[in-house]
């Protein structure tokens, strides 16, 4: 059995959870978000709290979904409540990004400008100088591959260190070239 699995999640007050058949629906404060997970888990809510078990103790694939449902479903209550966000950072002459409506405008020194289309419940902050940018939503999942498609026009290089960077995450800088 998963340690993280047997766990139960307290519900707060002010979320409701919805379970019918293999869909977890979790509504609260800051928006609504829907999963389906396979049968392989029994999902119960009672008593304020929600408890994942596995459909089949013999079977591999419901031991293994035990724990990931659970997490899953625990980021969902997390997200509704206080929510995601991620903070990008963009280095490099000239390198900046505007917003257009629901898309994104990336100037990323490239001959032409990088268009990102923005996907619905996620909430993007751009600051006055264009460098600073701020993904948020409800969905922890979708956050992440926001930031990480923006992210992935421009990686940050070792050597000036000119790209789009994910703020708190570790990036290795190289030493130049050495001149004779």
């Amino acid at each position: 059995m998963s340690r993280i699995g047997k766990l139960p999640i307290k519900i707060p007050t002010g979320v409701k959870i919805l379970v019918s058949g293999a869909t977890v629906s979790v509504e609260g404060p800051l928006g609504k978000n829907e999963k389906i997970f396979d049968d392989s888990v029994l999902i119960k809510v009672e008593n304020g709290e929600m408890c994942v078990s596995p459909a089949n103790e013999s079977n591999y694939h419901s031991l293994v979904m035990h724990g990931t449902v659970r997490s899953i479903v625990a980021s969902m209550v997390t997200g509704v409540v206080s929510g995601y966000k991620k903070d990008l950072e963009i280095n490099g002459v000239g390198f900046k990004a505007t917003m257009k409506g629901k898309v994104i405008d990336l100037d990323l020194g490239f001959s032409h400008d990088i268009l990102h289309e923005i996907p619905t419940g996620i909430k993007v902050d751009i600051d006055q100088t264009g460098t600073k940018l701020s993904v948020s939503g409800v969905d922890k999942q979708l956050v992440g591959q926001v930031a990480a498609d923006i992210k992935s026009y421009y990686p940050i290089e070792p050597y000036k260190g000119k790209g789009v960077r994910i703020i708190g995450e570790f990036v290795r800088r190289k030493e130049g070239k050495k001149t004779a």
